[in-house]
C-alpha cells in the first residue's frame, strides 16, 4: 500500500504508519522485520498506537542502515527507513568516518569518488558518458577509483535512499558547469594564475593592527563612473590604476590609497538566484550558498567554463595580497538555500539539519533551515572546507554568518587549524543568540567568548549606542541624538572589555569587532535620513563622520562598509539583498564629490596604523594607557598616553560650540578634524585652552618631553 513506511527513529524505537492503526493492533500474527539480503528476521514488540495511522514499536536489536528491510506485519509489509535514529550518538559512533578524504580526489592517471551516504542503500556514479557502481566501504562511505584523466569531466552521482533514486551533486564539488547544472572533476593544478604558485599573503605582525574594508564584488566594479572594464566579476577587482572621468581613483587601487588592511568580501562560493549566463537580469548578495568548495560562476568572465571561475576569484585574491590587502571571505555555514534540494539532505536525509525534539525542523537563522555543525560529519564539511580555502585559495581569514548559530567546539577547531598557517588568519562573526535548536552553552555567542580566544565578535553594543537601536529606527545613539548614551562611551572606546565602565561585551580586547554600519540594514546616511530628517545635509556629514571616527579610534578593530566613508546610500533599502545594481553599486560619483571628506577618514587611518597606542592589545595596556577625559556632557573625551607622545581625542554630538581646558599645557598638534578647510583650524593649539566646533570630532597629540615621562 502506498505511503506506508516504518521509519528508525531511535536505536530500539520504530514509528509506523499504517492504514488503521486499531485493525491493526488486533492483528493475531505478530509483527517482524525482514532483512531479505540476508535472509535474516528481526523481532519486534508492539508498543501502542499513537494515533489513528501511526503505530509505535520496540526493537529487540539495532537494525543495519543502508539495507533494504521490511516489517511484516499480517497482510501487510511495510518498508523500513531511517529517520530520527541518524541525529543520535548511536549513529555518529557507528558511521561518522573523520578521516576520509571525500569528493573526486584527481590523478593525472585516476580519479577517486567518495561521497558519505551511510543510509542509501545504492550509489551510482555517472561520469561524463560512462556510468560506474560505487562500493560500499565502512561508515557508509561509498568509493571507486576510476582510471583515466577526468580533468574537467562532469559527474553526479545517482543515490538510492528512504525508497527514492535521484540525482545529486558531490557536497565537496571542487569545480561545476554552470549554473550548478552537474559536479565537475578539476586537475586543481591547471588553475592557478601566473605568480600564484609562490603566492604569500601579505606579512602582517599582529591582527589587532586590522582595518576592515566590507566589499561585494559585483557593487564594486558595475558603475559605469568607476572605470573598471570587468564590471561584476572578480577581474574587475584585479585591474589597477582605474579611475573616474576626472582621474579619481576607484576599485582596488582605490582601497589601498584608503589605507585598510583586510577587505572582507562578501559570499564568493556558489549561491543561488542568479543566472550565470544572464547575471545582469539578478541580483544576490550571496547568502544563499549552494556549493560551498566552488567559487560563484556569475563573477566569471567564462561561466560556462569550470576552469574560469576559479582561475579568476585566485586572480582577484593574488591582486589584492599583492597590494598588501589581505582577503577575508564571508561564509555561510549556518544554512543552505533550499533544505529539500541540497546534495546534504539529498544524501543523509535528515542528519545535516538540525531538529527540535518535537521532530520540527529548527529555523533559528529565519531562512528555513538551521545546519547542523555540531554533528560529526558536518563538522567535517566545515573544517574541510576552511582548509580547502586556506591551502588552495591563500585566503587570509573568514567572517561567520551568523556564527551565533554554530557551535562552540567547530568554531575552536577552526581557529586550530587556522593557527597553524604562518600568517595570522583572522576569524570575526555575527555572535547574535539565535533560536535554534541548539543549547545555549554550546553557542558561539559572544556571550560564550570566554571560549572562543582570538574570535572577534561584531560589536551590536557599539553599533546601537552610536547610531540608535538597529530595529528601531527612530530611535538615535550619541552622534545623532545630542550624546545620548554619553555613558557608555568609555566602554565602548575603551575596547568594550573593562568591568570599571561597566558590563564588558566581550572577554578581551583582541574579540571585539566596532562598527557602525555593514552590508545589513539602513546604511549609516540612510539611516541619519530617518533619524534626523530636520538637520541639514552638512551637519548629517558630521554626524557621520563623527561615528566613523569613533569606530576608527576606538580600541579593538575597525570595520568599515564599502563607500561609509563617503556617506554611501542605498535609497531608504533596508534589505538589499535581491534588490539589484542601482541600489547596491558603489557610487564612484559620489567618491569624487565627496573626496574632501574621504581625506578625513583616509587621515584616520593613516593616524590608527601608525600609532600603536590604538591598536593596544590586552587589557592591562588599556588601564595604564586610556583615561577619560573632564569635558562639559554631552562633550566626550580621552586621553591615551604613548611612550613618546600623548593623544587627546574630542567629540561632540552638538549642533553648538564648546569650550575646552586640555588635560596639560603644552603644544597640541591638530592631528585630524573633520572640521574642514574653509572653516579654519590652526595646526597647533598652545595652552590649555580650545574650542570644539559642532559635531566635530578632533585629534590631538603632545610630544612628551625627556622629564614628562
Amino acid at each position: 500500500m502506498k505511503n506506508l513506511a516504518a521509519w528508525i527513529d531511535d536505536v530500539f524505537v520504530l514509528t509506523v504508519k499504517v492504514p488503521d492503526a486499531a485493525a491493526v493492533m488486533k492483528e493475531t500474527n505478530p509483527p517482524i522485520i525482514h532483512w531479505a539480503a540476508m535472509d535474516k528476521y528481526f523481532p519486534v514488540k508492539l508498543d501502542h498506537a499513537i494515533d489513528a495511522t501511526i503505530v509505535r514499536m520496540t526493537l529487540v536489536d539495532e537494525l543495519p542502515m543502508g539495507e533494504d528491510l521490511f516489517l511484516n506485519w499480517g497482510k501487510l509489509r511495510v518498508p523500513i527507513y531511517p529517520r530520527a535514529i541518524v541525529r543520535t550518538d548511536w549513529f555518529e559512533k557507528r558511521y561518522s568516518c573523520l578521516e576520509t578524504e571525500l569528493g573526486a580526489v584527481y590523478e593525472e592517471t585516476a580519479t577517486t569518488f567518495s561521497v558519505w551516504a551511510p543510509t542509501a542503500t545504492c550509489v551510482t556514479l555517472f561520469l561524463g558518458d560512462q556510468i560506474y557502481a560505487l562500493k560500499r566501504g565502512k561508515n557508509g562511505i561509498w568509493s571507486s577509483k576510476i582510471s583515466g584523466n577526468w580533468h574537467e569531466f562532469p559527474y553526479q552521482y545517482e543515490v538510492t535512499v528512504n525508497g527514492q533514486t535521484t540525482r545529486v551533486n558531490d557536497p565537496y564539488s571542487k569545480a561545476l558547469l554552470v549554473n550548478s547544472e552537474k559536479s565537475v572533476v578539476v586537475d586543481l593544478s591547471k588553475t592557478n594564475p601566473a605568480g600564484f604558485a609562490e603566492h604569500i599573503r601579505p606579512e602582517q605582525q599582529h591582527l589587532q593592527d586590522a582595518i576592515i574594508y566590507e566589499l561585494h564584488v559585483r557593487d564594486a566594479t558595475m558603475q559605469e563612473a568607476g572605470g573598471i572594464y570587468n564590471k561584476g566579476k572578480f577581474l574587475g577587482l584585479t585591474e589597477a590604476n582605474t579611475t573616474t572621468e576626472n582621474g579619481y581613483s576607484t576599485g582596488i587601487s582605490y582601497i589601498k590609497e584608503l589605507g585598510c588592511t583586510h577587505v572582507q568580501i562578501l559570499p564568493i562560493n556558489d549561491f543561488a538566484r542568479v543566472n550565470e549566463q544572464q547575471p545582469e537580469k539578478d541580483y544576490n548578495w550571496g547568502y544563499d550558498p549552494l556549493y560551498f568548495q566552488v567559487p560563484e560562476g556569475s563573477y566569471s568572465t567564462a561561466p560556462e567554463n569550470p576552469i574560469s571561475r576559479i582561475k579568476e576569484s585566485k586572480e582577484m585574491i593574488h591582486a589584492f595580497h599583492q597590494a598588501g590587502i589581505s582577503v577575508i571571505l564571508d561564509v555561510v555555514y549556518n544554512h543552505v538555500f533550499v533544505m529539500e534540494e541540497s546534495a546534504f539532505e539529498k544524501l543523509v536525509p535528515g542528519y545535516y539539519f538540525r531538529y527540535h525534539a518535537d521532530g520540527n525542523l529548527s529555523n533559528g537563522t529565519g531562512v528555513g533551515n538551521d545546519f547542523a555543525t555540531e554533528r560529526k560529519m558536518a563538522q567535517k564539511f566545515i573544517l574541510d572546507t576552511i582548509d580547502f580555502w586556506l591551502s588552495e585559495y591563500r585566503v587570509a581569514g573568514f567572517r561567520f554568518d551568523l556564527m551565533g548559530a554554530m557551535d562552540i567546539e567547530t568554531i575552536q577547531k577552526i581557529r586550530d587549524r587556522c593557527a597553524v598557517e604562518v600568517t595570522p588568519i583572522m576569524l570575526l562573526g555575527e555572535g547574535w543568540d539565535l533560536p535554534t535548536a541548539l543549547p545555549t552553552e554550546m553557542k558561539a555567542t559572544s556571550s560564550n567568548s570566554n571560549q572562543l580566544a582570538d574570535i572577534r565578535f561584531f560589536n551590536d553594543y557599539f553599533r546601537d549606542s552610536v547610531k540608535g537601536n538597529l530595529f528601531n529606527a527612530d530611535d538615535k545613539g550619541y552622534i545623532n541624538g545630542d550624546g545620548r548614551f554619553i555613558e557608555r562611551l568609555p566602554n565602548l572606546v575603551s575596547g568594550s572589555v573593562l568591568d570599571k565602565f561597566g558590563a564588558p561585551f566581550v572577554s578581551e580586547v583582541n574579540q571585539t569587532i566596532n562598527y557602525v554600519e555593514c552590508h545589513d540594514n539602513h546604511t549609516l546616511w540612510d539611516r541619519l535620513q530617518l533619524t534626523n530628517p530636520q538637520s541639514s545635509a552638512d551637519m548629517k556629514k558630521k554626524m557621520h563622520q563623527l561615528a566613523t571616527g569613533i569606530t576608527l579610534l576606538s580600541q579593538g578593530v575597525p570595520f568599515l562598509h564599502a563607500g561609509q566613508e563617503w556617506f554611501r546610500s542605498k535609497q531608504g533599502d533596508e534589505n538589499s539583498y535581491i534588490s539589484g545594481d542601482h541600489i547596491n553599486q558603489l557610487d564612484w560619483k559620489m567618491r569624487e564629490s565627496e573626496d574632501e571628506h574621504i581625506q578625513f577618514i583616509k587621515k584616520l587611518i593613516a593616524i590608527r596604523r601608525k600609532y600603536r597606542i590604538f591598536r593596544l592589545r590586552s587589557k592591562q595596556d588599556i588601564q595604564e594607557r586610556f583615561q577619560v577625559l573632564d569635558t562639559p556632557a554631552p562633550v566626550f573625551g580621552f586621553t591615551l598616553f604613548g611612550d613618546n607622545e600623548d593623544f587627546a581625542i574630542y567629540m561632540n554630538p552638538t549642533n553648538k560650540h564648546w569650550q575646552l581646558h586640555l588635560p596639560s599645557s603644552g603644544k597640541w598638534q591638530v592631528l585630524a578634524t573633520n572640521h574642514l578647510p574653509g572653516q579654519t583650524k590652526t595646526d597647533e593649539i598652545p595652552g590649555e585652552f580650545t574650542r570644539l566646533n559642532p559635531y566635530e570630532l578632533i585629534v590631538l597629540k603632545r610630544p612628551l618631553n625627556p622629564r614628562d615621562k
